[in-house]
């Protein structure tokens, strides 16, 4: 049986440079682990220069799905987000504190927290959606529009 043209690059792009190289040819800044955290570490920058308020981007990523979500679990919410459990609870704690989300227990059960936005958390997402998208963009910048929807579609194929 005849292999589609697409089916042999497929291959070949799942065979690691290192694979058929050999290890001596290991380059770090090649590898897809390394460029991931250092356009991470430029979107997070965007982010802190641009956002209005004092969140970090997983702050700001709970109180958007919370709006969304309202009232959700702790863990839902986690889940929502692509957050483990103990970040989500660190996440909710320091929102809680700041005011922004309120828990109460779920009345259906005690093991279980019931989270929503307070009005002040409702006013901060409000506030920065037009600057969410911003830094969406900004991060984007440096690529074309097909550039760009063919990153978004790679990175959620791989997600």
């Amino acid at each position: 049986m005849d292999k589609r043209p697409d089916e042999t690059n497929d291959q070949a792009a799942n065979t690691q440079p290192t694979e058929r190289a050999g290890m001596s040819d290991y380059a770090l800044g090649e590898q897809i682990g390394f460029l991931l955290r250092q356009a991470n570490q430029r979107h997070v920058a965007i982010f802190t220069n641009l956002m209005m308020e004092k969140l970090t981007t997983t702050q700001w990523a709970a109180l958007v799905k919370l709006r969304d979500l309202q009232p959700s679990s702790q863990g839902k919410l986690g889940r929502e987000t692509a957050m483990d459990m103990a970040t989500i609870k660190g996440v909710v704690d320091r929102l809680a504190k700041r005011d922004l989300v309120k828990t109460a227990p779920d009345p259906t059960d005690a093991r279980r927290l019931v989270l929503t936005l307070t009005e002040e958390g409702e006013g901060i997402v409000d506030r920065n959606l037009a600057v969410a998208a911003d830094i969406s963009r900004e991060t984007l910048g440096p690529l074309s529009y097909a550039e760009r929807v063919m990153l978004t579609e790679l990175l959620r194929k791989i997600s």
